[in-house]
């Protein structure tokens, strides 16, 4: 299971996602599958995302992630991802 974010730009809108076909999931956000907040922002950058065991424990990091104040998600990002690079090409 994964934890991700993804964003249309540098310090841009964030969405946070949980699924348990990273690769499938952001492809689907890149092609426009599904009409909704990414669609809408364009927001199909892979930034960031964490790997789970267990489907609870990534939806539990996800709802804690959701309440997060943005600040915290940035500098998040930024300890892994400085560059904002989209991280989707790495998965292959």
């Amino acid at each position: 299971m994964y934890v991700y974010m993804l964003t249309n730009k540098k310090k841009g809108v964030l969405y946070i996602g949980v699924t348990s076909e990273l690769q499938k999931r952001i492809w689907e956000h890149k092609e426009k599958i599904y009409k909704g907040f990414t669609a809408k922002y364009n927001a199909d950058l892979l930034v960031y995302y964490e790997i789970f065991d267990a489907p609870e424990h990534a939806i539990l990091r996800e709802k804690q992630l959701k309440n997060w104040h943005r600040d915290w998600k940035i500098n998040l990002i930024e300890a892994d991802n400085p560059e904002w690079n989209d991280l989707y090409e790495d998965l292959f």
